[in-house]
């Protein structure tokens, strides 16, 4: 297989702090490895403490003597529209970056990247939309909201769809006035170095876009404990979470948290059975299991169960593996060889947990890379490791069910409690299902399809807040409440004898 390398790759990736490309100020590195070799493409600069304080810093002034949160609405939408018509003109180039870094199949980096463009459209309308609060009580008081941007929001964004997921969290931190200090994961940073040139042409003033690149636990750990970022937003393992929930307890963060999950696909007899395995399908393997909302555990009503899995290990066989800028590819390599050792490990302990009925390991003819051939494991019990720990690769596991009440609880029997999928023509089911199960986002008769307006976030151990529309709005700013009294003021009159 050829191995395609995008012209104009950098010669290194640096940090963009305070309007300029800088090394960390002790000189550290890391390698970024490309998928298809696991060969070294490239260092980038590895940021320590020092490097998040003068990023945090030039935030900082950016928020306090800066224009960017004293402007009006509209003028911080053109500006975030300017900013999507940039990412729409070079989404075929973000995508080659995309995909050459982290895998994806080129056809879906290239969805990602419009949807990046998109995320920047939505909140630039949503401001200048927005309404506030106000209550009146005619002839004796006015009360309404204020809201005002809180300073300097820490954003630490994943590596399975960088590009859009830090959009995602940019966006409204931008619109609402904040100013941004973003912590990329470390598999993938090379689209992340791309915003600094796109928010410059913009029109982003200085100090309001800071990138600090590096590892979890020196970059992100102490941009979640530095004193004057009081906001932490965090896309990632759970985990990973709980060491974030507790090191920004002591500084009282606002925090918002969208972590793992292990998203049931519920399939009834009545369901309409080829809609429901095109998209549980796609469910699983698109972007290459990689993803937090994917269906991994698909259940499945006795009556229909072995057609079921017949049918979805015949689709799974087919699925085309390969090249990820190769747009017939539908699966492509895994991000990083660490990730590819975990996901193989859990093959692994399927093939003692349920009957392997396709994949189960590396696919034919491709030697090198973080290839998995898409792995179905059927007969799967409830307390099996496949059925309640996050795989986050190409893996799923189906288990059979007899009634709607078995079928809630094998639904509700994880941890995790992000996405759940629910396919039955049967509309009191439906409702009923939909409101039991313990999932922040249902789709019903539905693949994953995101409307912006809607709250984004999960339950139990999948997150802590929820972003999207209003949401988001919410999170990246101050409600202050303003009580005027129209007449005279009616208080108590203490110390008067």
């Amino acid at each position: 297989m050829t191995h395609h390398i995008p012209e104009g790759l950098p010669d290194r990736i640096r940090h963009y702090i305070d309007g300029a490309f800088v090394d960390s100020i002790g000189g550290e590195t890391f390698d970024v490895l490309d998928p298809v070799s696991n060969e070294t493409y490239v260092q980038a600069a590895a940021g320590q403490r020092a490097d998040i304080d003068l990023a945090v810093a030039a935030a900082r002034r950016a928020f306090t003597d800066g224009p960017w949160p004293k402007l009006l609405p509209r003028q911080r939408s053109r500006v975030l529209h300017r900013i999507a018509d940039l990412v729409e003109a070079s989404d075929a180039r973000l995508a080659e970056f995309e995909t050459f870094d982290t895998g994806l199949p080129i056809t879906q980096a290239l969805g990602q990247a419009q949807r990046a463009a998109e995320n920047f459209r939505f909140f630039a309308d949503l401001i200048v939309a927005q309404s506030d609060d106000t209550y009146k009580v005619p002839g004796r008081q006015v009360n309404y909201v204020n809201r005002k941007p809180i300073g300097v929001a820490g954003l630490i964004t994943p590596w399975n769809t960088p590009f859009m997921l830090e959009s995602w969290k940019l966006a409204p931190a931008l619109a609402t006035g904040n100013t941004v200090v973003l912590k990329p994961a470390e598999f993938t940073p090379l689209s992340a170095s791309l915003w600094a040139a796109i928010f410059e042409e913009a029109g982003v003033p200085q100090g309001v876009f800071n990138l600090v690149n590096g590892l979890g636990e020196e970059a992100g750990d102490a941009l979640v404990k530095h004193p004057d970022v009081p906001l932490i937003s965090f896309t990632g393992e759970s985990r990973t979470g709980q060491v974030i929930f507790a090191n920004a307890a002591p500084f009282l963060k606002g925090l918002s948290m969208e972590l793992g999950g292990k998203s049931p696909a519920v399939v009834f007899a009545d369901a309409d059975l080829e809609s429901a395995l095109d998209a549980t399908v796609f469910g699983v393997f698109s972007l290459n299991g990689e993803r937090c909302t994917a269906g991994s555990r698909i259940l499945v009503e006795r009556a229909i169960y072995d057609d079921f899995v017949e049918q979805y290990a015949e689709r799974a066989r087919n699925i085309v593996v390969g090249d990820p800028h190769d747009p017939a590819t539908e699966v492509g390599a895994l991000v990083h060889p660490e990730h590819y050792d975990k996901v193989m490990s859990y093959v692994e302990i399927g093939k003692g947990e349920g009957r392997l009925v396709a994949g189960g390991g590396r696919p034919e003819g491709l030697d090198r890379g973080n290839y998995v051939a898409p792995t179905v494991f059927a007969d799967v019990a409830p307390d099996a490791r496949i059925f309640q720990e996050e795989i986050f690769g190409p893996v799923v596991a189906i288990t059979p069910f007899d009634s709607d009440e078995e079928a809630l609880a094998l639904a509700n029997d994880t941890k995790y409690g992000l996405a759940a999928y629910i396919w039955t023509n049967d509309l009191k089911r439906a409702h009923n299902f939909s409101q039991a199960v313990e999932a922040g986002m249902v789709w019903l008769n539905s693949n994953n399809v995101r409307d912006l307006r809607t709250p984004f976030g999960g339950v139990k151990a999948s997150g802590l807040g929820h972003e999207g529309g209003y949401r988001s709005i919410d999170f990246y700013t101050d409600q202050q409440a303003v009580h005027i009294t129209l007449n005279e003021s009616h208080a108590p009159r203490f110390g008067r004898g």
